[in-house]
């Protein structure tokens, strides 16, 4: 496989507009997770950034980024567009997208889809997913899960169904986290079908690629990244970063 890695990024954010710029202790957010991203070491990284600021900041980290048309209606349609401009030979067969919002993933969840799709010929996507912490995220609807069926190996699942809905019953809840990892083809696929009627009603887009027939597998994790949606989780994310640079957090 030849991996290429993409994070989508926008300013218009609906809760915190411009958070791809997001100062985290001296460091624009999106350039952290683009610092994660090369660290992972599994091919070249870019942003696929729907604005001019995006460019600049990436560009000023020393990083490479695309402008694409901010209009663009997901992360997904974003990194298409994306990928014909920094690969129109398609040398790269497989495509991570990296959500711009999780600026301390950690380097081996971004390898761990990679190496999902290298290990399952039949997936057509990996992405990541992690037990629960407390009992209250399985009824949190801003959390989605994955219904799953967990291999031997305790580590990989086939997912079955994703939801925002509450789980009942025993055994662990498993949460999603947006970490993608595509075959390019089922990449143009899935951009190329209008959404379906379960991700429209549950808002989640990967149900679009279960509807059209494709095989979703996860990877376990064992620590959720820090995701930034709201100024909470943004001042939640600088005290992060505070803790790492003082040697509070490993």
């Amino acid at each position: 496989m030849n991996p290429i890695v993409l994070i989508p990024a926008r300013m218009a954010a609906t809760r915190l507009p411009g958070k791809p710029l997001a100062d985290i202790d001296g460091i624009p957010m999106i350039v952290r997770v683009l610092r994660q991203a090369e660290a992972a070491d599994v091919g070249p990284v870019a942003v696929a950034a729907g604005d001019s600021e995006i460019v600049d900041a990436v560009t000023a980290a020393g990083g490479r980024a695309v402008l694409t048309d901010p209009d663009l209606p997901s992360g997904s349609d974003r990194i298409v567009a994306a990928l014909a401009e920094l690969d129109p030979g398609r040398r790269h067969d497989v495509v991570i997208n990296l959500q711009g919002d999780i600026p301390f993933v950690r380097p081996e969840a971004v390898a761990v889809v990679a190496r999902l799709l290298a290990a399952e010929p039949s997936c057509d996507l990996s992405t990541v997913m992690v037990a629960e912490a407390d009992p209250s995220e399985r009824t949190n609807p801003d959390i989605p899960k994955v219904v799953a069926a967990l291999q031997a190996d305790g580590r990989t699942a086939r997912a079955l169904y994703f939801t925002r809905s509450v789980l009942y019953g025993d055994g662990p809840v498993w949460l999603h986290h947006g970490i993608y990892g595509f075959r390019r083809g089922a990449l143009e696929r899935f951009c190329a079908a209008p959404p379906s009627p379960l991700e429209m009603r549950e808002r989640l887009e990967q149900l679009r690629a279960l509807e059209l027939g494709m095989s979703i597998w996860a990877a376990v994790i064992d620590e959720a990244p820090i995701s930034v949606d709201n100024p909470a989780d943004l001042e939640r994310a600088r005290a992060h970063a505070r803790n790492l640079k003082n040697g509070t957090l490993a």
